[in-house]
């Protein structure tokens, strides 16, 4: 049995995901955008009026970071009860990838097609996709690009095999989408984790795994009455 490569911790507002060591990760967060190193991943969940508020994201997720003492930990926002969050591993030959989701697709977006007033306020609760990759071995920068393009690609199959729509059009993420891929600092750098590569194909299964059914929870939520209803 692999040992988890991060131990994960759900208090609300927030959600941790936390390393042993430190890993250098990838990603368009908010407030650490880049290549960064970290031993933190976390996701901050923020009401409607508290999104609605926010001038400065990056200052915003910063000023909260700190104020929870979580160090330069990379960091995530979503209005998703982070309670809701999904977990997925997969292994192929030697490597293993550990994928941590949050799911939401009140905010949904097709590419190339963006809503005729992405601001207006939405019907319910904002939902967007936030997800932390953890690949088990080193990647080059070059690989660790070529990894991040399969994580979204197969974020981006899991959303449009929901068929979920907005103004007629089915949706393939959401406006506020993002994903950190993460993995050690030590060991050979592999040069590739494409489609063809055993880091792309576990990448590629476990994301699918854990964001259909972040999707699936999301579904169910949805179909609440006063879910549609709630207050941003």
């Amino acid at each position: 049995m692999n040992t988890p490569a991060f131990s994960v911790e759900c208090r609300q507002p927030w959600l941790v995901a936390r390393f042993a060591e430190s890993r250098s990760v990838l990603s368009w967060s908010p407030n650490r955008p880049g290549f960064a190193i970290t031993r933190k991943v976390v996701w901050l969940e923020v009401k409607g009026h508290e999104i609605a508020c926010v001038a400065a994201p990056r200052e915003f997720l910063a000023r909260r970071i700190a104020e929870a003492k979580l160090g330069r930990a990379v960091g995530l926002m979503t209005a998703r009860d982070v309670r809701r969050h999904h977990f997925a591993r997969a292994t192929v030959e030697d490597v293993t990838v550990e994928v941590l989701t949050t799911v939401g697709l009140t905010n949904g977006e097709r590419v190339g097609q963006r809503a005729s007033d992405p601001s207006a306020p939405a019907r319910a609760p904002i939902g967007t996709i936030n997800t932390l990759v953890h690949v088990s071995r080193r990647l080059t920068r070059g690989a660790m690009i070529e990894a991040s393009s399969l994580a979204t690609q197969a974020r981006t199959l899991a959303v449009i095999e929901a068929n979920v729509t907005r103004e007629g059009v089915v949706v393939t993420g959401t406006g506020t989408d993002c994903i950190a891929l993460a993995f050690p600092m030590v060991g050979d750098a592999d040069p590739n984790a494409g489609l063809h590569t055993a880091v792309g194909e576990a990448i590629g299964r476990a994301v699918l795994d854990a964001t259909r059914d972040g999707i699936a929870g999301w579904l169910a939520d949805a179909a609440a009455p006063d879910f549609w209803s709630a207050t941003p």
